[in-house]
């Protein structure tokens, strides 16, 4: 699974667009599925940042992709804790 960590809007609109161009849809298509114009679809790709949650939510949805949010403090105490040592598959164990 890949992530794609969105900090700021900015991240966003180009990822709608990659993930829509992944699931082979254009503009028009997205749009007709979410029930808006295709024009109403391009500035919401272009803007993500002003579309309800509700909306946002269903064009994942159609594009196939999940929102996970992380807790950031959890993620570096994982990050940070050290990995335990890997044997060397030649070097005889005894």
């Amino acid at each position: 699974m890949h992530q794609f960590p969105v900090r700021i809007p900015a991240h966003l609109a180009p990822l709608l667009v990659g993930f829509r161009k992944q699931a082979g849809y254009t503009q028009r298509e997205v749009a007709l599925r979410m029930g808006v114009t295709q024009q109403t679809y391009s500035a919401l790709e272009r803007a993500p940042e002003t579309a309800s949650l509700g909306r946002l939510l269903n064009l994942l949805n159609i594009l196939g992709v999940a929102l996970v949010l992380e807790d950031k403090a959890a993620v570096k105490t994982v990050a940070s804790t050290p990995a335990p040592p890997v044997s060397d598959p030649d070097t005889p164990i005894w």
